[in-house]
């Protein structure tokens, strides 16, 4: 590591410690030339898988995408930034846990409902409303039917 006041390579590590919730190694450090310390942070760089479209394209995950969407399901909704932050960081994480180094994008958009579905189930309407292309009232009346059989068999598993 060089030193950021004299630009010296020889430095030492005087103290480390977890920070972000374990996601990010804290360090301080002291050059050995001229004695000034500074701190750096360190990270696991994780790469996320490149996407599958459906016309055969790839491109490269791309978390704003991703957030935006969730966001726009989301708008007007009685949901925290940190509940949102927490559904993003845990599909990342599931995609990553895939250990596919290709992904089809549809398996981002499943991930993105089953979050949703937790989270706030007009929001998820919104969102299948969208994803899955719903041509009418039928299909919409249909979706909804289902989310209230799931949770109508949620409450019977609950007795």
């Amino acid at each position: 590591m060089h030193c950021p006041f004299c630009g010296k390579t020889e430095t030492k590590v005087v103290d480390s410690r977890l920070v972000a919730e374990g996601q990010q190694i804290r360090r301080r450090r002291e050059c050995s030339a001229c004695h000034e310390r500074f701190t750096t942070f360190e990270i696991a760089e994780l790469l996320m898988p490149r996407l599958i479209k459906a016309d055969g394209s790839r491109q490269p995950f791309d978390e704003d995408k991703l957030r935006g969407g969730i966001q726009r399901a989301l708008e007007k909704r009685p949901v925290s930034i940190e509940s949102i932050e927490a559904c993003i960081n845990r599909i990342k994480h599931s995609l990553r846990a895939t250990g596919e180094r290709e992904l089809p994008s549809r398996q981002v958009g499943e991930a993105v409902m089953e979050e949703l579905r937790k989270l706030d189930q007009v929001a998820y309407v919104r969102f299948a409303s969208v994803y899955r292309s719903f041509q009418d009232i039928n299909e919409f009346k249909a979706e909804i039917d289902r989310l209230a059989g799931d949770e109508s068999a949620a409450k019977e598993l609950e007795r």
